[in-house]
């Protein structure tokens, strides 16, 4: 099994400039989630939402090609694929003839949904879009809706998830609600290095408590996990403490390496969001 300090964080690394799909390291979820509680079909749809900034390869003259790549890896794939190691094989394609975009978009989407899905009884696909340079300039930037939680004058103490900060008014009407933070930042699960993210929780339930949900999510300062396992660690903590009848959560990551990723995660089946970024993005 495939175990996060196996994988190329925090080591030197060779940079690997023709095609090779080896070097993507997925990583299981299950240990991270039976952590937080779940140990069977988990209580939330969604997926991971990534861009690649830095993508590049040739034609079959040599000449450089350059876009922007959007994957939608689902939450149902066993496993995550760890970041560097994604940065590692899109860099692979850099000194790497192709016949076209349509070529690079099906070997990207074969690569990864194999990764992703590995182990699996019945595996499928994961989503690949390539945007090509006529498109740059229609890629919009948007914060996230809803109201901002950064607004409350509030102490923090906590750096560490503290799920016992979160409450709802249990005895009260229940309400609707699209709250907002910029304040979300955790750490690398292996290196340590900070992570930097926006969350918007969408609720429908008991009303959640402002400023212990501010607090709670300012508690993951100093925490060191990925991406998606903080954000599927927040749907577990106001599931289990605030039982809403409806919940979603959706962070935005900063990128690392050309990379941002974006996991979505909802109790309820809907659409997933646009992959659109933030400024911080």
């Amino acid at each position: 099994m495939n175990l996060p300090e196996h994988s190329q964080l925090g080591k030197a690394s060779a940079y690997v400039d023709q095609y090779d799909a080896s070097l993507l390291f997925p990583i299981p979820r299950l240990a991270k989630r039976l952590e937080i509680g779940v140990s069977g079909t988990p209580p939330f749809f969604g997926a991971d939402l990534w861009t690649a900034f830095e993508l590049s390869w040739l034609n079959l003259r040599g000449k450089p090609q350059v876009a922007l790549a959007h994957f939608t890896v689902p939450c149902e794939t066993p496993n995550i694929v760890e970041s560097k190691s994604f940065k590692l094989y899109l860099n692979s394609f850099n000194n790497t003839r192709f016949a076209d975009a349509a070529e690079v978009q099906a070997r990207l989407r074969a690569d990864i949904s194999e990764a992703a899905w590995r182990g699996a009884p019945n595996a499928s696909s994961v989503g690949v879009k390539l945007l090509l340079p006529e498109l740059f300039d229609r890629e919009p930037v948007h914060e996230l809706d809803g109201l901002n939680l950064d607004r409350l004058d509030i102490e923090c103490t906590r750096y560490t998830p503290a799920p016992e900060l979160l409450t709802a008014a249990f005895d009260e009407p229940p309400v609707s609600e699209v709250l907002t933070s910029n304040l979300l930042k955790s750490n690398c699960l292996v290196t340590g290095q900070p992570d930097w993210g926006s969350v918007r929780i969408s609720y429908s339930g008991p009303q959640i408590d402002q400023e212990g949900l501010l607090q709670y999510l300012v508690s993951f300062r100093n925490h060191n996990e990925f991406h998606e396992q903080c954000v599927e660690r927040i749907f577990m903590d106001v599931w289990a403490r605030c039982k809403p009848l409806q919940l979603s959560v959706y962070a935005r990551y900063t990128r690392r390496g050309g990379l941002d990723i974006n996991p979505f995660r909802t109790s309820h089946p809907q659409g997933l969001p646009a992959n659109i970024r933030t400024a911080r993005q």
